[in-house]
Formats: C-alpha cells, sequence, structure tokens
C-alpha cells in the first residue's frame, strides 16, 4: 500500500483517510489504485456496513491530483502516462459513484480538482467551517473532470457552467447549495461522528448535522443564470457584455486567467452532462478532453505556469477567449475510436 495512504477496517466501517497533509493530500496514481482495490474489495464485504473517506492535516481534504510526473513525462513527449493515470482515475471514481454502501467523506479545508473526485461521489458528503471546495482545471489548461462535469451540470441552474469556466471557490454554504455537499456538520464534533460511524450506522450523519451558512451562491443564483445561459463560451462571453453587473465583472476577471479551449469545452461538456445523467457518460466525454490535452491543449503550459516556473503568466494557445471556434471544440472533444475510455 502507499505510505501516503491508510486504508482499513475498524468496526464496521472501511476506512480511507490520506496522509500526506504536507502536500495538500494530493492524489497521487498509486493512491487511486489502491483506494480502487479498497472498493473492490468492500463492497461484497459484509463485514464492512459503510466507507469512512478522510483526510490528516487542517488544510486540506485533497487539493487535487499529483501532476508532477504527468509534467515531466509529457514535456519528454510520452503523453501515455497522462492518459493511463486519468483513465484509471476514472474508473476509480465511476466506482466511488456508484458504490452500494454508504459512502461517508469529511472535507475540511481545500477539496479540489481530483479531491472531489474521491470526496463528492459519495453519498454523505462532510463539509465543516473551513471547506473550500473548487474545480479550477480551467486554470491549468485542463477541464473538470474525475465525473466533475456531472456535478457542475446537476448544480441548480447554470451555477455548473459559472463553477466550471471561473473556478469559484465555494464556502460550506455554497457547496451544499451546488449540491456538491450534503451535510454542515461543526468540525469539533468530527471525532464523535467518527466513532459513531464505526459501528456502521450511516443515520448517525444525519442526527449530527446542523444548519449551514448562508450560500452567497444562491443570493447571485438569478444573475449567473441569466449569464450563463448561452450554448457557447462566446454566448457567455457577449451576454456579459451586454448586462453589465457585478457578477458579470468579477466573472470575467477570473475568466481571464484560464485557458480559452478548456473553458469554451467545459461549456460544452457540462451540457452534455446534464443532457444525459450518467457518469460513465460524463468520464467518456472528459477524457476526450484529457487524453488530448497535453499534446493538443493548454495542460502542460498551465502545468509550467501555475506549478514549476510559478511565473502565473501561461502563454495560452488562444488571445482571449473569444478567439476559441466550435471546429476547435469539436475536434477536442470528438471520440477517441480504440482509445475510447470504459471501464474495462
Amino acid at each position: 500500500m502507499s505510505k501516503d495512504i491508510d486504508i482499513r477496517i475498524e468496526g464496521r466501517a472501511g476506512r480511507i483517510t490520506l496522509t500526506r497533509p504536507k502536500a495538500l493530500n494530493a492524489l497521487s496514481y498509486d493512491m487511486c489504485l489502491a483506494i480502487e482495490v479498497a472498493l473492490d474489495a468492500w463492497a461484497e464485504d459484509d463485514a464492512v456496513a459503510l466507507v469512512m473517506i478522510d483526510a490528516e492535516g487542517e488544510r486540506a481534504f485533497c487539493a487535487g491530483g499529483d501532476i508532477q510526473e504527468m509534467y515531466e513525462t509529457g514535456t519528454a513527449g510520452n503523453f501515455e502516462y497522462g492518459r493511463r493515470f486519468w483513465a484509471d482515475e476514472y474508473r476509480m471514481n465511476a466506482k466511488m459513484f456508484r458504490f452500494p454502501k454508504p459512502v461517508v467523506a469529511f472535507m475540511q479545508g481545500f477539496t479540489m480538482g481530483g479531491g472531489v473526485g474521491i470526496g463528492c461521489h459519495g453519498s454523505h458528503r462532510i463539509v465543516c467551517e473551513s471547506s473550500q471546495m473548487a474545480m479550477p482545471e480551467c486554470g491549468i489548461g485542463l477541464v473538470p473532470d474525475v465525473g466533475g462535469t456531472l456535478l457542475l451540470a446537476r448544480a441548480p441552474g447554470r451555477l455548473g457552467e459559472y463553477l466550471g469556466v471561473t473556478a469559484t471557490r465555494m464556502g460550506p454554504g455554497d457547496a451544499i447549495h451546488a449540491e456538491f455537499a450534503d451535510y454542515y456538520v461543526p468540525e469539533a464534533e468530527w471525532p464523535a461522528l467518527k466513532a459513531e460511524l464505526l459501528s456502521g450506522d450511516h443515520e448517525a450523519v444525519d442526527r449530527a448535522a446542523a444548519t449551514p451558512p448562508e450560500s452567497t451562491l444562491k443570493e447571485a443564483q438569478a444573475g449567473i443564470d441569466h449569464l450563463f445561459g448561452g450554448e457557447t463560451l462566446r454566448d457567455v462571453l457577449i451576454d456579459i457584455a451586454h448586462a453589465p453587473s457585478e457578477i458579470g465583472e468579477a466573472a470575467l476577471k477570473k475568466m481571464q486567467r484560464n485557458s480559452p479551449l478548456a473553458m469554451a469545452c467545459t461549456i460544452e461538456l457540462v451540457h452534455r452532462a446534464r443532457m444525459r445523467d450518467d457518469i460513465e457518460h460524463a468520464l467518456r466525454n472528459e477524457y476526450r478532453f484529457t487524453a488530448r490535452s497535453m499534446e493538443r491543449g493548454d495542460f502542460l503550459e498551465g502545468i509550467r505556469a501555475a506549478i514549476i516556473d510559478k511565473d502565473r503568466s501561461p502563454k495560452w494557445k488562444h488571445a482571449a477567449p473569444a478567439d476559441v471556434t466550435l471546429m476547435e471544440v469539436a475536434q477536442m472533444l470528438q471520440p477517441l475510436g480504440a482509445d475510447e475510455w470504459s471501464m474495462d
């Protein structure tokens, strides 16, 4: 087992604890594979009544995937490592989504990207005072993945498009409003709740739930729905330009930092996920982008600017969001033929 994860059975609970707090519990390839092995074993094990997922440290449940090796292999011209990582991670995400028993996730601090893929597909998703949730992939030239486009599609109104292209962080109230989380439980009460869950009684979560903080997204819902209802990224930009507002100006400022190609594809992916509420369909469409993201997209440049050189000045393939064509979106999201993602 990876040293970065602790997987065991305690009482009637299968427990998964992420144990690399200094790296904000970033999800490595080995951690993904270890989680999948545990899910496969516990799905048919009558001794396991529920699964509990948590993480060490105060700053993060899981701030995303560990992308250092993806960058090193991708810049060397080896795109297969990244494709294999994503393909295997997505299979684990689908198994988490469809797990036949209750899955309780405790998500403190940052829960982003790959962390959403292991924390937000369960049945009992818990946030607390410190929770900060986001899908920030467009900022590194990627699209919301790990099944994130389905979560975005399920969010009320047009919050999915808004959250996907702006990478806006959600506090606990926002995460619950956007349906990325279900329960608010103050963190001081987590130890007692975890101890009670060892009995296998998942209804302990309902008994522990408290009233969540107010949601700023809920207050802004009508304005977001108006501005992000277009069919394409260009439509959204036109609506923002024609209806000046604080929401639109703030959103545009965030969007100008992100990869135009990734944002345009994100809008399309959220729409596709909304048309067919199915995790495998969402993951298959996401993989069409991620499999091409190093060779034909902005992913390597995004990692360079954010993680390697840290200059925060990526040179995207498009100078402005409005420059992305429908043809380019179609080319990034077209089927992969023999390389199409599947659960096999």
